[in-house]
């Protein structure tokens, strides 16, 4: 490969895979483990599962940081109720806490309006991911959960060349399109020679007020048969739940009740730091 990549891989016949292309964070970060959150398309609920995980790792007692990679749809400041913006000096770009402590950077730090679009081709939006890395100082983190923009693009790739990652977590929902969907990230991840850690199924079912029951209302559950098709043996289920969208909604992330990622966790805990 080039030593200037311009990520357009169809035009490119090096096998990226086998290359150590990894960046270095910025000389005072000090880093852990990188747990990336990836999707095989949007709006399944990748940025709430990277919110859990985070807050549950803070809650064992672990520092935890947010890198939001969803350049075009950041989302992660609005479900921690952060609305001040990153600041900076000559060493480099600060990173914004949470009420709990939880350092993140997302490109919503640095716009002057929530809504204003980002509107750049992919190697811009690559270079702005790599940025969060190479230029924000992290300050002495055991866990960065890295929120990954969705699908198997060049950002993406990028992404997976570029960081160390330890591991992925594959978000899905039970609709027989989406499980096909995803398999191409579950696929993506092999490819690059990352260990898939878990597999989240994100609206799998609602429980009945009155008798408990599960209803799957998007159909079966293939959380259990995605898992065994990639060997993983962790599997989440995080089903309808008012409560907890209204913590996403309102800020308010760090109040979510619930053990629904805490097995994930202590697999991913099982990396050892």
């Amino acid at each position: 490969m080039a030593e200037e990549c311009t990520h357009d891989c169809e035009s490119c016949g090096q096998d990226c895979s086998q290359r150590d292309m990894r960046k270095k964070p910025h000389e005072l970060s000090r880093i852990g483990k990188v747990i990336g959150v990836v999707s095989g398309k949007g709006g399944v609920g990748k940025s709430l599962t990277t919110a859990m995980l985070a807050v549950t790792a803070q809650r064992n007692g672990f520092k935890t940081a947010v890198l939001d990679a969803d350049i075009t749809g950041p989302s992660a400041p609005k479900m921690f109720g952060i609305t001040e913006k990153a600041t900076g000096s000559e060493m480099g770009i600060f990173p914004v806490r949470s009420k709990t402590g939880i350092e993140l950077m997302s490109m919503n730090l640095l716009l002057e309006e929530d809504t204003e679009p980002v509107i750049w081709r992919g190697p811009v939006i690559a270079g702005a991911v790599l940025q969060f890395w190479t230029d924000v100082i992290w300050n002495d983190v055991d866990y960065m959960f890295v929120d990954m923009p969705p699908g198997t693009g060049d950002v993406p790739l990028s992404i997976y060349q570029s960081l160390p990652l330890d591991g992925i977590v594959i978000v899905t929902t039970p609709q027989e399109l989406v499980s096909m969907i995803v398999k191409k990230a579950a696929n993506m991840a092999q490819k690059m020679n990352v260990p898939i850690l878990g597999i989240v199924e994100n609206m799998s079912y609602v429980k009945c007020p009155d008798c408990g029951k599960k209803i799957e209302v998007f159909g079966k559950s293939r959380a259990k048969e995605l898992a065994d098709e990639y060997g993983v043996d962790t599997v989440a289920r995080i089903p309808f739940d008012s409560a907890l969208t209204g913590c996403a909604d309102k800020g308010l992330i760090e109040l979510f009740e619930g053990d629904y990622v805490d097995a994930l966790f202590k697999k991913i805990e099982g990396l050892s730091l």
